[in-house]
């Protein structure tokens, strides 16, 4: 298991692990490729694919989008009929973009209405990196405030801050042992992922929210 071996791994092990990544695997090597970083575990890749901004802000998205489709293109399903060259117009460099473009999930949106929505909603908001600050902690659990992702049947947006409770340890493993009041965090299914400067949280959102709208022009065009 991935917790497993981010907890008892080597360096070595991690990195092989990282290879199977799927969604995040093709990015990275993108990114070193264009920027010219050998390594596609980089700590400035991994920032910037995670949490937009960085290096990978400046990339041509017409050029990113060709070379990214060149991997994951041969591997999709006819059920991912939606990665053309289009995907350009809202194409950034990071994993916002991966969630609400690449996935297929935004497209679900609206198609029948009702509860059928909520599925890709969850998904939508659980994929995504959530940042969030933290409340208290008892025990191994904290209470965190953060946005969550809401649809009004036409558009995303982003909810006001509201509680919500995280356990700090998952299968044996915690990126954030320490986690304490007063800590941002970043938050990827359900999970404390790591704790985040105030810059970061600024690029964060200002990914999200750029995404976000990029995804709701087409969401308006359908």
């Amino acid at each position: 298991p991935l917790g497993a071996t981010l907890r008892d791994g080597s360096i070595e092990d991690v990195r092989r692990a990282a290879t199977t990544f799927s969604g995040a695997w093709p990015y990275l090597r993108v990114l070193a490729k264009m920027t010219g970083i050998g390594d596609p575990l980089d700590y400035r890749l991994v920032e910037s694919y995670w949490l937009g901004g960085g290096l990978g802000a400046g990339l041509d998205p017409d050029e990113f989008v060709e070379q990214l489709l060149a991997i994951i293109g041969p591997k999709a399903s006819h059920y991912w009929g939606h990665l053309t060259a289009d995907l350009a117009s809202e194409a950034a460099a990071n994993h916002c973009f991966h969630v609400f473009g690449v996935y297929p999930w935004s497209r679900l949106l609206g198609r029948r209405g009702g509860s059928l929505d909520e599925h890709p909603l969850s998904v939508l908001d659980n994929c995504r990196i959530t940042w969030a600050t933290v409340l208290s902690r008892d025990g191994d659990d904290v209470e965190v405030s953060c946005r969550r992702l809401v649809w009004d049947g036409h558009a995303l947006n982003l909810s006001q801050p509201s509680a919500r409770r995280l356990e700090v340890w998952v299968d044996g493993y915690s990126a954030l042992p320490d986690a304490a009041a007063g800590d941002e965090v970043a938050i990827h299914w359900g999970r404390l992922c790591g704790r985040l400067q105030p810059e970061q949280v600024r690029v964060l959102s200002d990914s999200t929210t750029r995404q976000l709208h990029a995804t709701n022009q087409r969401l308006a065009r359908v």
